[in-house]
């Protein structure tokens, strides 16, 4: 059987620099222990280590992988599947600042739904850190060098990712990987930490062959930088270039709509949006792509200030009808009409709201993932 590699997980970063959202963002003489719920399997593993938005090189001493066992809390591993990750052949890596490494190949056979640990000895200061910040996953932080401990003891609990973009696995050729390229909504605000109840997660457990991976970064928008560099920015880097990708999902248009609001500033037209969402069809079908389009989800009165108005109800009501009916991309998934309260359609379900009027919980992720027809995600 012919093997090739594709994309296992992602994980979206953005600049510290801009953002933070009070997550500690330096490391000095630490281990860092992170879980990585992996979409996909394979029977060789490679990992991808980013310092995009450092601005002095990254040193990482020591780098393990390891399997979380069932039922395994915490930063616990499974100590019989403890791998070390060699760069180069060397045990070590120097992460230049503004790039990325990819570690040499490992055998250690995963499958979709293994929770993969990674851990990571850092023993200079690292300056701000490249990460996802509000990844619905707990991260783990211990003083010293502790990568191969089966349990870490007494070990801060962070609420963000940091340094990885992605483990990618030797999987059969023609495997098919989709692309879930958004905000909030596909990183998982408002589901269950650690329990793996995001949208994409969640779309993954309904298919027979192929899966989705994960480049949701909360806050983010189509057509301006803010949190995370916008869509029509990064699509070249976090779709077009995930190995093995043939399909992308798209879901933004709340944070183009709303976070202008929030910071003093008009929303973006409907023909701006529209605008926007016809150039990502483009590149997606002239890179061979096939592109499927969530509606714009509801979110009147939502507890964020300045996120909600009678003028962008207007817009996301137009941009909804426009992407209903058009026919410039191959498919539409429409959770504005799942998720919606039927007697108040510019409202958030009750039963799917988080609690801030915003971002669904595992009730509502779970009637998002149910509105793609998944024969659309077949080649």
């Amino acid at each position: 059987m012919t093997t090739t590699w594709v994309a296992a997980f992602r994980s979206a970063v953005i600049d510290p620099s801009q953002f933070s959202f009070n997550q500690p963002l330096s490391f000095t003489g630490m281990t860092l222990r992170q879980i990585l719920h992996l979409d996909g399997g394979g029977t060789t593993l490679r990992v991808r280590l980013s310092n995009r938005y450092g601005t002095d090189p990254l040193s990482v001493a020591a780098a393990r992988v390891a399997v979380r066992p069932a039922g395994g809390r915490g930063g616990e591993i499974d100590p019989e599947t403890d791998t070390g990750l060699r760069f180069d052949g060397r045990d070590g890596t120097t992460v230049p600042a503004g790039g990325e490494v990819v570690s040499d190949p490992v055998e250690l056979a995963v499958e979709a739904g293994t929770d993969l640990v990674l851990s990571l000895y850092l023993p200079e200061k690292t300056g701000l850190a490249t990460f996802s910040h509000q990844p619905a996953e707990t991260g783990y932080v211990v003083e010293g060098d502790a990568v191969s401990a089966t349990t870490l003891a007494g070990a801060r609990e962070v609420g963000a990712r940091f340094y990885v973009t992605g483990v990618d696995v030797l999987a059969p050729e023609g495997t098919t990987v989709a692309v879930a390229f958004g905000d909030s909504w596909f990183e998982g605000v408002g589901t269950t930490t650690g329990a793996n109840r995001r949208s994409p997660n969640l779309l993954n457990r309904r298919l027979e062959r192929g899966w989705v991976v994960n480049q949701g970064i909360a806050g983010n928008r189509l057509l301006a930088d803010g949190i995370g560099e916008h869509a029509l920015a990064r699509f070249e880097r976090d779709v077009l270039q995930v190995p093995g990708v043939s399909h992308v999902l798209v879901n933004f248009g709340i944070n183009d709509l709303g976070l202008p609001g929030m910071w003093g500033q008009p929303p973006v037209t409907a023909g701006e949006l529209v605008a926007g969402f016809t150039e990502l069809a483009r590149r997606s079908h002239e890179a061979g792509l096939r592109i499927l389009v969530a509606t714009i989800g509801p979110f009147a009165d939502s507890t964020y200030p300045g996120l909600d108005s009678p003028e962008v109800r207007e817009i996301r009501r137009t941009v909804n009808e426009w992407i209903r009916g058009t026919d410039v991309f191959d498919g539409v998934f429409d959770v504005a009409a799942a998720v919606q309260d039927p007697e108040r359609p510019d409202h958030l379900r009750a039963e799917f709201d988080s609690g801030d009027h915003t971002h669904l919980n595992d009730a509502g992720a779970q009637a998002m993932a149910e509105t793609v027809d998944l024969g659309l995600l077949k080649l």
